[in-house]
């Protein structure tokens, strides 16, 4: 099973992460399966960019971005080379290390 290295992040994980996940998932199911709260406003179909994250190593073994995709990236806050949204990155056999943005273009969370 690959591992997911998380880079600490002040709020979702504060000390970090390590997870191992089943290929075959969205990066995005896999950090809510293990208690790692990331937003995903529109439902996980792509539609926002709130599970925006930056792959730091194992990017080119996640599944290609599609051109909706790449255009919703365009709308995230702090995108990079390496930024997916989460929720339509499908995980392969190579080990992650992803970082979680210290911000998204929701400027309140939806809980609930």
């Amino acid at each position: 099973m690959p591992k997911i290295t998380i880079i600490p992040h002040s709020e979702l994980a504060p000390s970090g992460a390590e997870l191992s996940v089943p290929a075959g998932t969205t990066v995005c199911d896999a950090l809510l399966d293990k208690g790692i709260d990331i937003e995903h406003a529109c439902g996980k179909v792509g539609a926002c960019t709130t599970c925006h994250v930056i792959v730091r190593n194992g990017f080119p073994s996640l599944s290609a971005a599609s051109e909706q995709e790449e255009d919703m990236l365009d709308r995230a806050w702090g995108v990079e080379q390496h930024s997916r949204l989460s929720c339509q990155a499908l995980i392969a056999d190579s080990d992650l290390t992803i970082e979680l943005p210290r911000y998204s273009v929701n400027h309140a969370k939806e809980h609930g």
